[in-house]
């Protein structure tokens, strides 16, 4: 019988493609394990939105390798499609397979070596024709498999469980590619264009989860906002959202990423007017200099960013509002740098993700002229992560002495406490005084914090058993 490791990289799309490998490669009977080292195959999913991101792949398949040298790597994801001859040179790699051919790994694992033997009943093949008795075989050169990225109409999607709270909290893509060009950005050339998965098989994933027991589920996608649109007939996200809270046992539905310009009136109304939708809007702001956003191709302006942002705060006097801010954008400016801070800090943002601008070859960014220094960039990402922490404080500041209602989540594995993780509808992380099972609701009253969590007692837990079983 095979087994397989999937080692993750990026983001929640790339983590529901990996969940998505694996639930077919179990369905095939394939075994998936524990650590790598156990594996007679390790599919490396990557990531290529920064540099760094290529480089933590190529320096995971290499300890790969270091660490078992009869590992056979099948690399794909993102990094895959844009630069495969990078990844084919690396040892260990035995295939390099592009987001255009992902969906058919499965059938790649049957077929990665010709047998030396008749394949067993499952049709895979047995171990001794995977890996030839000699451990000094002289390395072959990786195979691609590669193809037009555009011309992809797969979209795959399983439930992400584990990290970041989502053994109580499953993750699912609904929504993959973009149709945008923004100057910095490669994705939609490693992802391809915006396609959505039906709404009646997204209603039937939700149902399922919950009635398996998850609470709070959390839909992702590339480009949230434009989900529905590649349909025929057209589907709106907000009919999507409706259509969830009608014909699903849900408790709380969390969206994880939305454009500010697919953030509307109609939109916001709807997260007020139920207790079900997580009041957390995480809006992608890129810079507050108009100038830069025009040279990021962005489709808005700062006025129109901010007004999204008081329209939330309108409605939602509590809710998270996150941003992405990306520092050392080519040609930015120490005024245009200072316009993004004084941005920041006018509006209610409950914290912020930063990143240092990073060149993307085949991306309108790549060939400018005007690079910021890198010493200068990471000046700048840092004063923006000092305002972003800044405002996590002061909003962690305004929910003292309030009643939250939180979720408990899954502890971390191997570490005792007297306290229990949680989470909160507006995305406050919190530690509640007391043990409590994972996947329970408490009304808490924070009273401090340390760290990055509030620390809450409990006014109120109603203990409701689940039938799920923790991931």
């Amino acid at each position: 019988m095979t087994t397989f490791y999937i080692k993750q990289f990026g983001c929640r799309a790339t983590q529901a493609d990996g969940a998505a490998l694996e639930r077919q490669l179990i369905e095939r009977g394939c075994t998936s394990v524990r650590d790598a080292s156990d594996a007679d195959i390790v599919v490396v999913n990557t990531c290529t939105v920064t540099a760094s991101a290529d480089a933590q792949a190529r320096d995971a398949i290499r300890k790969l390798h270091a660490a078992n040298p009869r590992v056979r790597v099948i690399a794909t994801g993102c990094y895959a499609q844009r630069a495969p001859e990078e990844l084919s040179r690396l040892p260990g790699v035995a295939w390099v397979v592009g987001n255009s051919h992902k969906p058919q790994i499965p059938d790649l694992i049957e077929t990665i070596s010709a047998p030396t033997e008749p394949a067993r009943s499952n049709g895979f093949f047995p171990l001794a024709a995977i890996f030839p008795a000699s451990p000094a075989e002289t390395r072959q050169p990786a195979e691609i498999l590669l193809g037009d990225i555009f011309d992809q109409q797969t979209l795959l999607s399983s439930p992400v469980f584990g990290g970041e709270g989502n053994h109580t909290r499953p993750t699912v893509k609904i929504q993959d590619g973009c149709n945008s060009r923004c100057s910095f950005c490669v994705i939609p050339f490693v992802r391809g264009k915006s396609r959505s998965l039906p709404p009646g098989t997204v209603i039937r994933e939700l149902q399922k989860l919950s009635h398996a027991g998850y609470r709070e589920i959390v839909l992702s996608g590339i480009n949230l906002g434009t989900y529905g649109r590649d349909l025929s007939p057209r589907v709106e996200f907000e009919d999507l959202l409706r259509r969830i809270l009608d014909e699903t046992g849900v408790e709380r539905l969390r969206i994880s990423s939305i454009e500010p310009m697919d953030v509307t009136q109609d939109l916001v109304e709807l997260f007020a007017s139920t207790e079900r939708l997580a009041q957390h809007f995480h809006m992608p702001l890129q810079s507050g200099s108009d100038r830069i956003l025009s040279a990021m191709h962005r489709w808005y302006r700062a006025e129109h960013y901010a007004r999204r942002v008081e329209l939330i705060r309108e409605r939602l006097s509590h809710a998270a509002i996150g941003a992405d801010v990306i520092a050392g954008f080519p040609g930015e400016t120490e005024d245009d740098h200072a316009a993004t801070l004084a941005f920041i800090e006018a509006l209610p943002f409950t914290y912020l993700h930063v990143f240092s601008y990073s060149k993307r070859p085949g991306t309108k960014a790549a060939s400018l002229s005007d690079h910021v220094a890198g010493a200068v960039i990471k000046r700048r990402a840092r004063e923006l992560r000092a305002l972003g922490e800044r405002k996590a404080v002061a909003f962690r500041q305004s929910q003292i002495g309030r009643s939250l209602r939180v979720l408990t989540l899954h502890p971390s594995e191997g570490r005792a406490s007297t306290r229990t993780p949680a989470l909160s509808s507006n995305y406050l992380p919190f530690m509640v005084d007391g043990v409590f099972p994972a996947n329970q609701w408490l009304d808490v009253k924070p009273s401090g914090w340390e760290g990055n969590c509030l620390i809450g007692q409990v006014s109120k837990f109603d203990f409701v058993p689940t039938s799920f079983q923790m991931r």
